[in-house]
């Protein structure tokens, strides 16, 4: 029987939401990259570092929403939601080599510190800190439970930060002469970057590693399954995302052999759906001591052939 796993997550809204704030983060990547190669200053490259992956971010999330989209086939069996996961994943991984570029070359120039025009400096800041809120306003809309969408969030989020410090380093530039400022500022987006890096390769890898989804416990979940009548033994339990949102189970139920297999399977099923959320369940119900006992990988075992007893 196939199942639907939507979630009642609307993609085309997402998607229109999507382009639109992709669309506003381009416009001003390209001014950004301009002004700050003319006034010489790290701050604002380093911001328009941070808004290319914005950009690649939103990018990534719109291709593997469509991806997510696309119906089970052949060999992906789940057809290809992990992509919104290998999206978030990349951009885990390209927040933290910006990091590293921006961290030594924040170091240098607070060494060796660069004539910055500071108010051009805060005049971008501004016009980005007002881009980032709408951009940041149209992705709220979307559906954050999806790692992807939340990961394209957190991108611009963290840049609107970054954004207000670098406007406060361009007015300390204009009112003091302190250039150093553009370098503080860099390193301040620098560790916003990592912290958002960080977070994402978190989440993506807990997926990847096929850990229970954060927030359930699968203790938690066998303790309930045990409790349902007629239950005798549990095993075999393990409860992982397909991708985020999507959470999966799979488990071996042993009931009494009064209890009716089917009836039972269905109780727990419900069970787990309005207690957990957990949508997509493989269990395998047997009677009591119709089956033999199993190893920790989960293999029957049967007697060796030279020890009959």
């Amino acid at each position: 029987m196939a199942h639907e796993h939507a979630h009642g997550i609307d993609r085309d809204g997402d998607r229109r939401l999507l382009v639109g704030a992709l669309a506003l983060i381009v416009a001003f990547l390209v001014g950004e990259v301009v002004v700050g190669l003319v006034v010489g200053s790290l701050a604002l490259l380093a911001d328009a570092g941070h808004m290319l992956t914005d950009a690649g971010a939103i990018g990534l999330a719109l291709v593997a929403v469509r991806l997510a989209a696309r119906p089970a086939a052949g060999a992906y069996t789940f057809g290809l939601k992990r992509a919104e996961i290998l999206s978030a994943q990349v951009n885990g991984l390209t927040l933290a080599v910006l990091v590293v570029v921006f961290v030594i070359e924040g170091v240098r120039r607070l060494v060796h510190p660069p004539d910055v025009s500071g108010g051009p400096v805060a005049v971008v800041a501004a016009v980005g800190i007002l881009v980032n809120l709408v951009a940041a306003a149209l992705l709220a809309r979307a559906d954050r439970r999806s790692l992807n969408i939340a990961g394209a969030y957190w991108h611009v989020v963290t840049d609107l930060f970054a954004f207000i410090a670098t406007l406060i380093a361009g007015l300390v530039i204009v009112w003091t002469g302190w250039t150093q400022a553009d370098a503080v500022a860099a390193l301040v987006v620098a560790a916003l970057m990592a912290a958002a890096a960080y977070r994402l390769l978190r989440d993506s890898s807990r997926v990847f590693l096929e850990a229970a989804p954060r927030g359930l416990d699968p203790g938690l979940v066998e303790t309930a399954i045990r409790g349902v009548g007629g239950v005798a033994d549990v095993h075999e339990l393990h409860v992982w995302e397909v991708t985020s949102g999507f959470p999966a189970l799979s488990a071996h139920v042993l009931v009494d052999r009064a209890a009716d297999c089917h009836e039972r399977r269905e109780t727990i099923e419900r069970l787990l759906g309005e207690e957990f959320g957990i949508e997509h369940t493989t269990l395998q119900v047997d009677h009591r001591g119709d089956v033999l006992p199993t190893s920790a990988l989960g293999r029957r075992i049967h007697p060796h052939p030279g020890h009959q007893r």
